[in-house]
C-alpha cells in the first residue's frame, strides 16, 4: 500500500425504515442499532415518535429515524402522524420500505409506496422482512412480487434486500448498503449515544409497551403515557441510587381503565413489574415505578389533549 492511498471517507447520514404496521421497522431498528431503543409491540400502530436509533461504526455513523406506520387516518392524531412520516421522508438520506415477507404486498403497501413516489430525491431501498418465517420459494416470488410493485408505480429500489431482524440475517448488509449510500461528512452525534430521544421519552414508551402486551385489539391507539417525574432520589448512597419515576397512563374510557387496571390492580402491577425490569435494563439504575391510570376522554380527536399529551 503507497503512502498516499487514503483511508475511506468517513460517512453520516440519515435513514428511515417505513412499512405499514407491524412490518417488523422497529425490530430492524434495535437489531442494527444491538440494543432496544424502540418499542416493539406485537399490536399495529405502536410507535408515534420519531425515535433515532443511532449505529456507530470506525467509518461511518447511520442514525435510524423510526416514523409511526402510515395508513388511512381516521381521527385527528392519524392526520398528524401521516404528516409526520412524509415530511421525515424528504429530509433522510434513504428510505427504506419494508415488506414482511410472511404477507404479500397489499394495498396497504401500494398506498404508501404511491405516496413515497412523489417524494423524488431520496434513494429508496426495498426490504424484505420475517424472512425466517417463509421458505426460499415464498422468499423468491415475494422479491419478484416487491420489484413488480417497484415498476407498477414507477419507483426504482435501489436495493431490494431480504433480511431477518429474529435471526440477524442480512442485517449487516443491509448496513453496508445503507453507509454506502450516505453522504461522507462527520460524526453528527457522540460516541456511545444510541438515541437521541429524551430519556423521559423512552421510559414512557417502554410503560407504553408493557400496557399493551395481552391487552384486547382495541387498547393500543387509546393509551398515552406522559412521565410527570424523573428523578435520582437524593440521600442515598452513591453506590445503590434509585431513579424513582411518577408517570400517568391515560386511557379515553372508564371500560378501558378497568382493563389496564385489572382485577384488584393485578393487571397494572404486571405492567409496572414488567416496565421498571425494562427501564433498569436500559439507564442501568435500579427503579421506583409510580403509576396511575386516569381517563382523558377522547383524547385522540382534540387537538388541545393532544398537545397536552406531546402529539
Amino acid at each position: 500500500m503507497s503512502s498516499d492511498t487514503q483511508p475511506p471517507a468517513h460517512r453520516s447520514g440519515f435513514a428511515c425504515f417505513v412499512g405499514r404496521p407491524n412490518a417488523g421497522k422497529s425490530t430492524l431498528t434495535n437489531a442494527m442499532v444491538g440494543t432496544k431503543v424502540v418499542i416493539t409491540s406485537s399490536k399495529p400502530q405502536t410507535t408515534r415518535t420519531v425515535v433515532r436509533g443511532i449505529v456507530h461504526r470506525p467509518d461511518a455513523q447511520l442514525i435510524l429515524v423510526d416514523t409511526p406506520g402510515l395508513h388511512r387516518p381516521r381521527t385527528l392524531l392519524g392526520e398528524r402522524l401521516n404528516d409526520l412520516v412524509v415530511t421525515t421522508w424528504a429530509e433522510v438520506d434513504v428510505v427504506a420500505v419494508c415488506f414482511p415477507a410472511d404477507e404479500k404486498p397489499g394495498p396497504g403497501d401500494r398506498f404508501l409506496v404511491n405516496e413515497l413516489a412523489k417524494v423524488k430525491r431520496t434513494i429508496k431501498f426495498a426490504v424484505a422482512t420475517k424472512t425466517d418465517l417463509v421458505t426460499p420459494e415464498q422468499l423468491a416470488e415475494h422479491l419478484m412480487a416487491i420489484d413488480r410493485l417497484g415498476q407498477e408505480t414507477g419507483t426504482e429500489w435501489a436495493e431490494i434486500v431480504p433480511v431477518s431482524a429474529v435471526a440477524g440475517d442480512q442485517v449487516q448488509l443491509l448496513a453496508d448498503l445503507l453507509v454506502a449510500r450516505l453522504p461522507e461528512g462527520p460524526q453528527l452525534y457522540p460516541d456511545g449515544e444510541l438515541s437521541d430521544a429524551p430519556e423521559e421519552a423512552i421510559v414512557a414508551d417502554l410503560i407504553r409497551e408493557a400496557a399493551l402486551e395481552g391487552v384486547r385489539d382495541e387498547l393500543p391507539h387509546s393509551i398515552a403515557v406522559v412521565v410527570e417525574e424523573m428523578a435520582l432520589k437524593e440521600d442515598r448512597d452513591p453506590d445503590k441510587p434509585l431513579l424513582v419515576i411518577h408517570a400517568n397512563v391515560f386511557v379515553e374510557r372508564d371500560s378501558q381503565k378497568g382493563i389496564v387496571i385489572g382485577h384488584k390492580g393485578s393487571r397494572l402491577r404486571e405492567v409496572g413489574t414488567e416496565a421498571r425490569q425494562q427501564i433498569t435494563a436500559m439507564l442501568g439504575v435500579p427503579v421506583y415505578l409510580d403509576l396511575h391510570v386516569k381517563i382523558a376522554k377522547d383524547w385522540q380527536r382534540d387537538p388541545k389533549q393532544l398537545r397536552r399529551l406531546g402529539f
